[in-house]
């Protein structure tokens, strides 16, 4: 028996992994997180399995399930929306079943900020514009930041800033951002990316709070913050470039 976590990806069902949704097939019991993992997912499993939406659920009930299905020598499908690594909550419900002794695997998804990044049509990492991508939230309702991951601190590295689980507190990010990125700043919100109902604003850290205000978006958002957003300004990179030579592109003699 074994528990596999499982990234069903940003929306679209067709994103889940090869693997994630053969485990689902093959799942006679499976755990989703409703809110987010979409239907046609969760559809691909077994007709007669026990099937359970836990977003209602705590962490006690959850574990339950589980510990019921390793008695009876059951897999279990344990889906999460995204990538399982980031904000999934998993940590905890590894930490129970090691404690239990329940074997389990994980299986990587689809990450909503490469989802936002592939419905912009954009790259997160350009020569010369920036080299690096940070992956952060604010706290609204949630845990509280550790010390040293304010947004205010973060910003001061001016890279690629990809923000989850910020929407409704976008005056704060937007007040932490400007003085390190600039007001002209490109700034765009994508929200639910790659759901039928997907909506991308787009705009300046001056005037982002405005737009995505007018649109209504409240949660299921990613904020995305940099420079990058600019599809124009940037070098090309030395990857492609005639004189950049290595071992799979040798330089031509002559």
């Amino acid at each position: 028996m074994t528990v596999h976590f499982i990234g069903a990806g940003p929306g679209a069902p067709d994103l889940i992994t090869v693997r994630g949704l053969e485990l689902i097939r093959r799942a006679p019991v499976v755990l989703y997180a409703g809110s987010l993992v979409p239907e046609a997912v969760v559809a691909e499993a077994p007709a007669d399995a026990r099937v359970l939406d836990t977003a209602p659920m705590n962490l006690d009930e959850i574990i339950a399930e589980i510990e019921a299905a390793h008695t009876a020598g059951l897999d279990v499908a344990r889906v999460h929306s995204g990538d399982p690594s980031l904000y999934g909550a998993i940590g905890e419900q590894m930490r129970r079943l090691d404690a239990l002794s329940i074997p389990y695997d994980v299986t990587p998804g689809v990450s909503a900020y490469a989802a936002a990044a592939a419905a912009m049509k954009r790259e997160l990492t350009l020569a010369g514009v920036s080299q690096t991508i940070i992956l952060t939230r604010t706290a609204v309702r949630s845990s509280e930041m550790p010390a040293g991951e304010d947004l205010a601190e973060l910003g001061a590295s001016r890279a690629t800033l990809a923000i989850h689980l910020s929407v409704n507190n976008l005056a704060r990010v937007v007040r932490d951002l400007e003085p390190h990125y600039g007001a002209d700043c490109p700034a765009a919100v994508i929200y639910r990316a790659t759901w039928p109902d997907e909506e991308i604003v787009t705009g300046t850290l001056g005037d982002i709070r405005d737009k995505v205000k007018a649109a209504g978006f409240t949660r299921t958002a990613l904020i995305l913050v940099g420079r990058v957003l600019d599809p124009d300004a940037f070098d090309d990179s030395r990857l492609y470039a005639a004189d950049h030579h290595h071992v799979l592109r040798p330089r031509k003699s002559g």
